[in-house]
């Protein structure tokens, strides 16, 4: 059964949640979110989670799943992203795949199949105490030596995932990214990709890393470490919150902390259109042209019209 899915990728703060809410209003939608950072509890703003309030307005899905102290893989997202379209779809509605982590959404819609290797704990705990001493680039160059094209798809801070590839080449000789099988995509696939130009997508970054602080991102960091969570977890690696633990562990002013988010959202943004230029299915639209919400709301009808209320 070829399941209807539309998917809405692009960089951070280009748009991807207002868009979808309104064409998730106006085809019947319910979205699933492709974000790696969002299926954690208790980390909202810094995630920019759709807030309570569109929440009820629109049915979402694959947010606030785990604690951050629990470990998550794309095996796992893969499996529970496919159950929520499946049940999305079954209920009639349309599933809208919206995110910007790249592997997350093509494991759904590219039908990976993920290695399946066994974990070797000893190996781990040796890489995790390479990265205490010499940091986390350490174990980047050690991927990039080995694996390159993975490499290039993990920032150096995601120690979990750099770990499991080196885990997997060790155990198998081969790449991950070689394991990483493709199948043809289990959906009727509709991409829509958002973008604008550079500068004003870089300020754009910049009101919205504001608007975190305003709304209270040091507290929210504050209460998670309060509750134990610390930075050598993988929730607390996340852009903005590894930032203001070191303000909170007075490593940094607070202004030092603030610009270094901006910054790191700012390459994180070109790192996720990297990524999704490579998709050559992607109907790319510039939101800040004149009609452009038109545009792609002729495209979905044409594609799903038996959605439109």
């Amino acid at each position: 059964m070829n399941q209807d899915l539309l998917v809405i990728v692009g960089p951070t703060a280009v748009g991807k949640t207002a868009l979808s809410l309104k064409l998730a209003k106006e085809f019947s939608g319910e979205i699933i979110s492709g974000d790696s950072m969002q299926v954690y509890r208790q980390m909202d703003i810094g995630t920019a989670k759709a807030t309570v309030e569109e929440r009820k307005e629109v049915p979402h899905h694959m947010i606030d799943l785990i604690d951050p102290d629990t470990s998550f893989s794309v095996q796992e997202f893969q499996q529970l992203a496919q159950k929520s379209i499946l049940e999305v779809y079954l209920r009639g509605h349309l599933p809208m795949l919206v995110g910007g982590t790249g592997l997350y959404v093509e494991s759904i819609t590219h039908g990976y199949h993920m290695p399946r290797v066994p974990e070797n704990r000893e190996y781990r705990a040796k890489l995790a105490a390479l990265a205490e001493k010499e940091g986390n680039e350490a174990l980047h160059r050690r991927l990039q030596e080995v694996d390159p094209e993975t490499a290039s798809r993990l920032h150096p801070n995601d120690r979990r995932r750099i770990i499991r590839a080196l885990e997997v080449y060790n155990e198998t000789g081969k790449r991950f990214s070689e394991l990483k099988k493709k199948e043809p995509s289990p959906y009727r696939l509709l991409w829509i990709g958002l973008t604008m130009p550079r500068p004003l997508l870089y300020q754009r970054i910049n009101e919205r890393v504001d608007q975190m602080m305003a709304k209270g991102l040091v507290d929210e960091v504050r209460k998670l470490k309060e509750k134990g969570y610390h930075r050598g977890l993988t929730s607390m690696q996340a852009i903005g919150y590894k930032e203001i633990i070191s303000y909170l562990d007075g490593e940094m002013t607070l202004e030092e902390a603030v610009d270094l988010i901006k910054k790191g959202t700012r390459k994180f943004a070109k790192r996720q259109l990297s990524w999704f230029r490579r998709i050559p299915e992607i109907h790319w639209f510039d939101v800040t042209h004149d009609q452009v919400y038109a545009q792609i709301q002729q495209l979905v009808a044409g594609k799903f019209p038996c959605y439109r209320e």
